[in-house]
């Protein structure tokens, strides 16, 4: 879910050409004998021998326009997206994705009614497990496949007067309708109620059907099996979903939007366990989405890497101001260095307690990077005092790694500038926003940003939003006269 933008492109080894060619040509012979089985059941009642239907100048055709398509396909990502391409799994996941659709439409199509087939599912799939570029690309490829499909097995052309042009109308269609409606869509169930507008354009072309052959056959049927197309879409998406999430180790926005909700075990346990840093994590979360937002990024990714950044925090949760509300602070009786010891590994203990519970990567590499290389300068100058001066400042650093990707780097500037803005006396928003630069500014001093290429115009939006959040969390507050209650009858 991270944006292609904000990623170096990586080196590629003979291994990985050896392993793209090896998917792309062994899923052209997968979709092949898909297209014989096919070709077989839909002839199985024709008294026509069929080797004399397999082997004709149609089949070659067939075959021949399907490889070019693949081509294409391969082309794309090689200049759109050659990180994804890089990655034989990906290819393997979106061809996967397409051959369980050919057949789950093929089945519909032919045993139900020919209007009911889940066109859209290609389309939904890949847009909840990459991005809607993506999508929207995959569901052009899609259409190309399925019009072939149908162009050379001949499932359609009765249906559509010698002209399943129709075909390709509906696919594409319903795939863009899918990935534009859909593209917020976190909620399983809202997914299912909005797949309606999925069949519009199944219906559209139903009714032009109906209209030029002017036939009534069993238009109701037709009909409901035509708003019943997008639904079905839906639904098979929900079934794959949670397999293509584990085998592909993809993660949806449906599964980010379960991490966030309070009943999660891990944030429940933070409520449970560190009120103080759960509030925290709240208030950096609303910063770290709208920054995302700002500069282009995944809002959702960001709120839930943002939720958890401090999860490693649960291990020692007392040690930590926030959380000391009604105790002694357990700092006072030890020494800096093992004060400093137990602050900074915190973020190593959430990164372990993220990958222990399986949770996505992304959230526990933000765990493990927002802190960089920083030092932490209350023990480090605790203990300049008790050694006069004479201190190694490494000892008292975070280990990092620094920020490698722009979503750390938000979590990072969102949590210092939070925890400063609680601190201060005067929070009027000169002030809020002369410690905001201050903070993004010490950070590029000390080369904090130099990994996950984000911009100096992206860091003044980021700088802006900050500023406009934080300023509204502890805005000012009228001072309430005292006056008293007593004697009076309400």
């Amino acid at each position: 879910m991270l944006n292609k933008k904000s990623q170096k492109i990586k080196d590629w080894s003979t291994k990985d050409v050896v392993l793209n060619v090896f998917t792309y040509v062994f899923n052209l012979a997968i979709i092949g004998v898909l297209f014989v089985v096919m070709l077989y059941l839909q002839n199985i009642e024709d008294e026509t021998p069929f080797e004399v239907l397999l082997v004709n100048i149609d089949t070659l055709r067939f075959f021949t326009l399907l490889a070019l398509t693949f081509v294409v396909m391969a082309l794309y990502f090689f200049y759109e997206d050659r990180n994804f391409l890089k990655n034989a799994g990906n290819s393997e996941m979106l061809f996967l994705i397409i051959e369980i659709t050919l057949f789950a439409c093929f089945a519909s199509g032919t045993y139900l009614n020919i209007y009911i087939r889940p066109l859209a599912t290609v389309a939904l799939l890949t847009l909840f497990l990459t991005n809607r570029r993506t999508a929207m690309f995959m569901n052009l490829i899609y259409c190309v496949i399925i019009f072939l499909f149908d162009s050379f097995i001949g499932s359609a052309v009765q249906l559509f007067s010698l002209n399943n042009y129709p075909v390709l109308v509906m696919c594409f269609s319903s795939g863009v309708i899918a990935t534009i409606c859909m593209d917020k869509v976190y909620s399983r169930l809202k997914l299912l109620s909005m797949s309606l507008v999925v069949s519009l354009p199944t219906i559209v072309c139903l009714i032009i059907t109906l209209i030029e052959q002017q036939e009534s056959g069993n238009i109701v049927i037709d009909i409901l099996s035509a708003a019943a197309s997008g639904p079905l879409s839906a639904a098979l998406v929900m079934v794959l979903l949670p397999v293509f999430e584990a085998g592909f180790k993809k993660v949806s926005c449906f599964k980010f939007s379960e991490l966030i909700e309070h009943k999660a075990k891990l944030i429940r346990k933070l409520i449970q366990q560190a009120p103080g840093t759960f509030n925290h994590a709240i208030v950096v979360s609303n910063i770290a989405e709208a920054c995302a937002l700002a500069i282009g990024e995944d809002a959702l990714l960001a709120r839930t890497c943002a939720y958890y950044h401090d999860i490693g925090k649960l291990r020692r949760p007392e040690f930590f101001k926030e959380n000391q509300a009604d105790i002694e602070n357990p700092h006072d009786d030890l020494t800096p260095e093992l004060s400093a010891s137990i602050i900074k590994a915190h973020a190593q203990d959430g990164y372990d307690l993220i990958i222990k519970n399986r949770l996505p990567k992304e959230i526990a590499d933000v765990c493990l990077e927002h802190h960089g290389t920083m030092p932490i300068l209350y023990f480090y100058g605790k203990a300049k005092k008790y050694t006069d001066g004479d201190v190694d400042i490494t000892q008292y650093c975070y280990p990092g790694p620094k920020p490698k990707t722009k979503i750390s780097a938000i979590v990072m500037i969102a949590d210092g500038c939070e925890a400063a803005a609680r601190s201060l006396q005067d929070r009027s928003r000169e002030n809020v926003k002369k410690v905001v630069r201050q903070i993004v500014n010490e950070r590029m001093q000390l080369g904090q940003f130099e990994e996950c290429e984000i911009t100096l115009n992206e860091l003044n939006i980021i700088i802006h939003t900050v500023v406009n959040h934080l300023t509204g969390v502890y805005h000012s507050r009228i001072e309430y006269p005292k006056v008293s209650l007593d004697g009076l009858d309400l």
